[in-house]
């Protein structure tokens, strides 16, 4: 039973680093994708309001049109090569990052497998680890995004059960 946890926490892992990937190439071709309509756009206003649109809202509201004139001529200035989005070592790194993160802090849910002959037990016991998780992500959740962190623990915490109880449901 610990064999088979450990290998799902490895395959969620490699899964999770998978998208990772994929999510860099994706930003980096939406990149690329507005640097080949910057190239093609002859309306100064309307490649400002490219730029514009790009950028996060709280950095386009302090951007002068002044600014946005400056960012566009150095975007399109930039090599033809950054037109075609590619993984470089930092993509590497943060994969390899996303997959210890996922396997190490999925790891205490493993546990109860290591020590609980039962393994029914050890399910439910898992499930009370993952959902404590659960409620300490929520909570850091809150405190980051200044939400209430106990109202984000508890929100969070009431998701978890709500799927361990379809996954118990099914069969889990």
């Amino acid at each position: 039973m610990l064999l088979e946890a450990l290998g799902c926490n490895v395959a969620w892992g490699i899964i999770d680093a998978f998208f990772y990937l994929l999510n860099s190439v994706g930003q980096r071709g939406q990149g690329a994708a507005l640097l080949g309509r910057l190239r093609r756009t002859v309306d100064p206003l309307e490649a400002r309001g490219m730029v514009l649109d790009a950028l996060p809202p709280l950095v386009a509201t302090l951007m002068q049109p002044r600014d946005l004139e400056s960012m566009r001529e150095k975007l399109t200035q930039l090599p033809e090569s950054m037109e075609r989005p590619q993984l470089v070592k930092e993509d590497w790194l943060g994969a390899l990052g996303v997959f210890l993160l996922v396997f190490l802090s999925m790891f205490p849910v493993a546990i109860p497998f290591i020590f609980l002959g039962n393994p029914r037990l050890a399910v439910r016991v898992s499930n009370g680890i993952a959902i404590a998780l659960l409620f300490l992500a929520g909570y850091s959740f809150g405190r980051f995004t200044k939400y209430n962190p106990w109202r984000a623990g508890f929100v969070m915490v009431f998701f978890g059960i709500v799927v361990v109880a379809v996954a118990i449901l099914l069969g889990g």
